[in-house]
């Protein structure tokens, strides 16, 4: 064989092993999404059972066109217990309390909710959509096994029975899981949602933004068009790139003794958030302005100069402005590091339970992130599609974010 013929054949050896690794990488990320939207995709879906209930004004003890809030203060657990004694006249109290199991705990939450926004079926009867147990939830959707024995499951027999003849009464239904996206956390996997952490996340990588580009920005058009080489400058540079390349969780400690400890701002708010992340982001912004900076031709900065502009035009009005594109790629790509960081948050206190919706960075939130590791904890079975579904929204913002950053490096980049 001759060494042209060598040389051709480990030319094609080598084109097959890359080939086959970025066939294999692709393999993996495929079966990475697809566990994660199997298990996810019943999470954004709920069971509900449509029930025939009869708002008895007396029950209630309310008066003719009742106010919100008289109906929010209202008990309805005699309204509750009336409706599921006269809806199953045949069976037994310890039977009808088998039954009440099936439902979601807090049903009475949902009936003031449709009374609210529904009065004039004060008096009247009609069918309200109830939200289904988690147990029920997951047997309906097919991701628990209705064969295993009886003691093994938190559903008995009985109850089966009943859950089948509201199947048959098509009375059982999977809809659209609506307060997913509208409600906070919770201890029960059906009333649990990523509001709150999705409101956070936006309030820390919103602070993380204001607060990291800028200051990124200006350093480094100091660093590279200002500054003059020597051991400082060096010495400066050094040192950014070794903040790059320091663990994430180093940075939340950062924010404990500094911003906590001793400034004194609130602990578990966005705002300590987003300036932990804005220390991390900050040396990856920096370094990625720089390299853009220097990869504009310096016959530009030459000609800008030989008609008379100033040093600060030359950057600002034709350096800068071509270096943004390679900018603003770095940036997008270091707050999506941002977004999916647990650590530094874990130190600041923003991995906790908070079922309220904060309405400002100094109001305590919990990032995306944290609400999936939460989730990921809990021994409750519903709380698995629950994460899942956390992940697929996670991953979703992610390959937006990264589309949106290939969309501007070729809407404004320039080529010479």
């Amino acid at each position: 064989m001759t060494n042209l013929a060598k040389r051709k054949k480990a030319e094609l050896r080598f084109r097959f092993y890359g080939i086959f690794s970025v066939f294999l990488s692709l393999l993996f990320v495929a079966i990475l999404i697809f566990n994660i939207c199997s298990s996810g995709i019943g999470g954004f879906y709920k069971t509900i059972f449509l029930t025939s209930i009869h708002f008895d004004q007396k029950l209630l003890n309310l008066e003719d066109n009742a106010s919100e809030e008289q109906i929010r203060n209202a008990s309805f657990r005699k309204l509750i217990k009336n409706s599921f004694d006269e809806s199953f006249k045949d069976y037994s109290k310890d039977e009808i309390k088998q039954i009440k199991k099936l439902f979601y705990r807090k049903i009475d939450i949902e009936l003031k909710n449709f009374l609210i926004n529904n009065p004039e079926f004060l008096n009247k009867t009609t069918k309200v959509e109830l939200t289904a147990s988690t147990h029920i939830d997951q047997i309906h959707k097919g991701n628990f096994d209705r064969t295993v024995q009886e003691k093994h499951r938190k559903v008995n027999n009985f109850q089966l029975e009943i859950y089948d003849k509201f199947v048959e009464d098509q009375k059982v239904k999977k809809v659209w899981n609506s307060t997913y996206f509208t409600s906070g956390d919770s201890r029960d996997p059906e009333a649990a949602g990523v509001a709150s952490s999705v409101k956070g996340s936006v309030f820390t990588i919103l602070i993380c933004f204001l607060l990291s580009f800028p200051i990124a920005i200006f350093a480094s058009i100091y660093l590279q068009e200002f500054a003059k080489a020597g051991k400082i400058t060096d010495l400066i540079e050094i040192n950014i790139n070794n903040l790059a390349a320091v663990p994430s969780i180093i940075f939340g400690l950062l924010g404990l003794g500094i911003l906590l400890n001793f400034f004194g701002l609130p602990r578990s708010t966005a705002l300590v958030g987003g300036i932990v992340l804005s220390f991390m982001t900050l040396p990856t912004i920096i370094v990625a302005c720089r390299s853009s900076l220097r990869a504009v031709p310096p016959s530009i900065r030459e000609a800008a100069l030989a008609l008379g502009a100033t040093k600060n035009q030359v950057v600002f009005h034709h350096v800068l402005p071509l270096a943004m594109p390679g900018t603003l790629t770095g940036t997008i790509i270091g707050l999506a590091r941002a977004i999916g960081e647990t650590a530094p948050l874990l130190m600041i206190g923003m991995v906790a339970f908070i079922m309220d919706i904060p309405s400002n960075p100094l109001e305590p939130a919990v990032g995306m992130p944290a609400q999936i590791y939460l989730w990921s904890e809990s021994s409750e079975r519903g709380f698995i599609e629950k994460t899942s579904s956390a992940i697929i929204l996670l991953l979703m913002f992610l390959i937006v974010v990264n589309f949106v950053s290939v969309y501007f490096r070729k809407k404004y980049e320039k080529k010479w």
